[in-house]
């Protein structure tokens, strides 16, 4: 640690309320372009949570092949340096005249120690500095040069080979470190998607954008299925209730089942991040029980089966949380949407993938693979169904498949396969809770019952007959095969022929 006789920058950590949005200078600039072309992956300006406490890194960059750099960013003028002298100190508090990279490295190892059970990977000091050239440099104190090694400076006229080359320069390469998704995403958890294998998934530059933003009245998001959305809204909650920036957040869900499995994501993700938020402050809600709120508040009866807007409710004002995100706005009735735009004409309201909205961000990008089999068959459904079914069990499990109709197919379905088959078949009711449904066998299900479940292959049934967003939703759960099964052409079949032939 140094101490240098300098009254300019605030020290690597800053504290909260100076943590803005920062342009990037030109020197950051080079560098995302560097990385562009390389295997480097830049972070800049980005937070590490720990515990109770942000931590702003102003930019770190990831190279697989060597570890990590960190940088301070300093705006020292060779008018500030040449007449500064510096010394070495066994402990230094951080402030704006010292370089604090020792307590990085604590919160970065102790970050890997806490999530990954070892030390990481290798750190690097760098700094980045705007205002003083590699010729200015040269005329500073030598007791500057010494804790300031040339090697270790981004220069104000650096260009990119010199940039790249002095990072090569910091290690040998090392073809056995982790990917960039394991480093970086156990230290940003916010912008790290965990599966239920443990993999951890870096967000993409639209999810980070989405994460990171400030949500002011009504705003839009359109996200296609399988791109990550309803984990990215889970990041965006996290993100926003460890910054203490929201009191009360109301995340919607279109069914009790879809509801449950989200929020079983949620407490996983928490697990995983090992912070401190207020638990009580996020609350994963259907359209139902938002509005039997505001009935209760208005002593008026609760609803029970059908969801209805009273009149009443959209006459009075309701409280309910400073944020409500509302997924799968396009599964939801536009007359409950009304409601939502009504109770939060004073607070902030996301709905994700509303038609009748301007698009405020959007998810292109889908995480389909792209290997997966799509079949038509023009033929007696619900014979073609016990003969898919009866082939595709000779490979895969039963709980594997999902079979996705109507109320009336699905009950003739389920009796004739419980003498066709020797598996059982279970029915998917969206409406009750995860821990009331098992999963463990093939699932007979419908179009409205299914968000948020997802199955290798899946078969569909009676599409002609369906809503056409939970149609486009039931073809996006199938990870390796869709077969889809109808009796006679219609305007959906052709859409989706179009929309899957041409690829």
């Amino acid at each position: 640690m140094s101490i240098m006789k300098l009254s300019l920058l605030s020290s690597f950590f800053k504290a909260k309320e100076e943590t803005l949005i920062v342009p990037d200078s030109l020197l950051l600039k080079k560098i995302k372009l560097l990385s562009q072309n390389s295997n480097l992956i830049v972070y800049a300006y980005k937070e590490i949570f720990h515990h109770k406490n942000a931590y702003l890194i102003p930019l770190m960059i990831y190279d697989n092949l060597r570890g990590i750099y960190i940088f301070e960013m300093k705006e020292w003028s060779y008018d500030d340096l040449k007449n500064a002298t510096a010394s070495k100190a066994e402990s230094v508090d951080n402030s704006k005249d010292t370089l604090a990279f020792d307590k990085t490295h604590a919160v970065i190892k102790q970050k890997f120690n806490e999530l990954l059970h070892n030390d990481g990977v290798e750190i690097f000091n760098y700094l980045l500095m705007e205002n003083l050239s590699s010729d200015e440099y040269e005329h500073l104190n030598e007791s500057l040069q010494a804790i300031l090694p040339k090697d270790k400076i981004i220069f104000s006229d650096s260009d990119s080979s010199e940039i790249f080359k002095k990072l090569q320069n910091a290690a040998p390469e090392n073809h056995l470190l982790p990917s960039a998704d394991t480093v970086l995403g156990t230290l940003f958890i916010q912008y790290a998607i965990v599966k239920n294998s443990g993999e951890i998934h870096l967000c993409n530059d639209a999810q980070t954008a989405f994460i990171d933003a400030k949500i002011r009245g009504l705003q839009n998001l359109s996200a296609p299925a399988k791109s990550g959305k309803s984990y990215t809204l889970l990041l965006k909650s996290l993100k926003e209730l460890f910054q203490k920036e929201r009191q009360k957040i109301i995340l919607l869900k279109p069914t009790t089942l879809s509801k449950d499995i989200l929020h079983k994501r949620f407490l996983e993700l928490i697990e995983h991040a090992i912070i401190d938020i207020d638990l009580m402050a996020f609350e994963i809600l259907t359209p139902m029980e938002l509005i039997n709120r505001h009935l209760t508040k208005l002593k008026m009866p609760r609803l029970d089966d059908a969801l209805y807007i009273d009149e009443k409710l959209m006459q009075k004002s309701f409280d309910a949380a400073d944020l409500i995100i509302c997924d799968d706005a396009n599964l939801m009735p536009q007359n409950f949407l009304s409601y939502l735009k009504h109770i939060q004409k004073k607070s902030d309201l996301i709905l994700v993938n509303d038609a009748n909205e301007e698009l405020a961000f959007s998810f292109t990008q889908s995480y389909l693979p792209q290997e997966r089999e799509i079949h038509f068959y023009k033929t007696n459904p619900h014979a073609k169904a016990l003969h898919l079914v009866s082939s595709l069990l000779q490979s895969a499990k039963a709980s594997e498949i999902v079979v996705i109709s109507n109320t009336l197919s699905r009950e003739k379905l389920k009796d004739d396969l419980s003498s066709f088959i020797e598996d059982e078949t279970l029915i998917i009711d969206a409406s009750k809770h995860l821990l009331e449904q098992k999963f463990d066998s093939l699932l007979l299900t419908t179009y409205s019952d299914i968000v948020d479940i997802d199955a290798k292959h899946v078969i569909l049934m009676d599409v002609c007959y369906g809503n056409k967003d939970e149609i486009t939703y039931a073809c996006s759960i199938a990870t390796q095969t869709l077969k889809i099964l109808y009796e006679e052409d219609c305007q959906e079949i052709e859409r989706l022929k179009e929309t899957y032939e041409s690829k």
